[in-house]
């Protein structure tokens, strides 16, 4: 009888309640199609986070939000130490002014840092020190040598010793750097209040905010608002980190007399003087973006002769044809 059985008889056969598993669990069809579902949709997730599309839209959402940030407070977000001076922070950030040396092609003023050199000289050099500066940088900036020399010589030197071994004074010449106010800090500071005046050679640099916040903080001195307090011999001053700064005004209107009739206003002797010392951090300023134009232009011409041969050398060889001249059957 077994042996009359064949394979669709077996298949007909019920399964036998021993072998079913107890342990399994039967899930609804709502239950399965929604899960069915669920799992499609996790599926079009992924795609969708694994899409080209999405990874160029978070891109240009992360680089707006970025350059959004800068432009509200003028730093990278989640850098706060990018910039010079971190104080500044707290004082009232300078707005920016149209300065004419700040373009991609333009030089300072050079008739501007005339006039801002003879406000520093008659005004800041009082107090302010300018240590990096020599006499010979004046020489064909704002200056000639005649002047410069004269100017010079106005000052003297401790210089030596001498053949007989002792210090002697002597007058200034343009290999010599600009006198400081005070001998040494001690001096500096037992004459102004137990404050030191910075040294100005390069205060447009370590400053946030460069030429504009010198420029805001010289023309920006006013009364302190209602419910401030500046104890004395200080000043009020709200671009200045804390509000409280031991400098006091010092330009006012008419206050120096220019060579060239300019009106000597009180912004116009903050422009030229910041002028001057923003060219007194960077001599090298009007060179350096000379010797750039010329980089462009050099460049430039390299770049189209590299692309001309290119062409002239691999023009043949790309638009050659190659026929093939099979050897002709001789025997027929």
């Amino acid at each position: 009888m077994l042996r009359r059985w064949g394979a669709g008889a077996l298949n007909r056969t019920a399964p036998l309640p021993l072998f079913r598993p107890k342990n399994v669990l039967r899930l609804p069809r709502a239950l399965a199609v929604r899960n069915a579902s669920t799992a499609s949709s996790s599926n079009a997730f992924e795609s969708f986070l694994n899409s080209r599309v999405t990874l160029v839209s978070v891109s240009l959402f992360t680089a707006g939000s970025v350059a959004w940030y800068t432009h509200l407070y003028g730093s990278l977000p989640f850098l706060p130490q990018v910039h010079a001076s971190l104080d500044s922070d707290e004082g009232l950030h300078p707005p920016a002014y149209p300065w004419s040396h700040m373009g991609l092609f333009d030089t300072f003023d050079h008739a501007s840092i005339r006039r801002g050199y003879q406000v520093y000289r008659e005004v800041c050099a009082a107090c302010h020190s300018l240590d990096r500066i020599a006499w010979r940088n004046l020489v064909g900036v704002s200056h000639n040598v005649d002047e410069v020399k004269a100017m010079a010589e106005e000052v003297e030197y401790q210089d030596g010793p001498n053949d007989e071994g002792e210090m002697f004074t002597r007058t200034g010449k343009l290999a010599d750097y600009m006198p400081p106010p005070y001998a040494n800090e001690e001096a500096a500071r037992a004459g102004n209040a137990g404050a030191l005046p910075p040294d100005l050679s390069l205060i447009v640099k370590a400053r946030h905010g460069g030429a504009d916040y010198v420029f805001s903080l010289l023309t920006g001195y006013v009364d302190p608002p209602a419910g401030v307090e500046v104890r004395e011999g200080m000043n009020y001053n709200p671009f200045f980190p804390g509000g409280a700064i031991g400098m006091a005004r010092v330009l006012f209107d008419g206050l120096v007399e220019f060579e060239d009739g300019t009106p000597a206003t009180t912004s116009q002797m903050a422009k030229d003087v910041v002028t001057f010392l923003h060219w007194a951090a960077e001599p090298e300023h009007d060179e350096r973006k000379k010797n750039g134009i010329k980089a462009v232009i050099l460049f430039s011409v390299l770049t189209l002769a590299s692309l001309y041969v290119k062409r002239f050398k691999w023009t043949p060889i790309k638009n050659r044809k190659i026929f093939y001249d099979p050897p002709a059957d001789k025997t027929h």
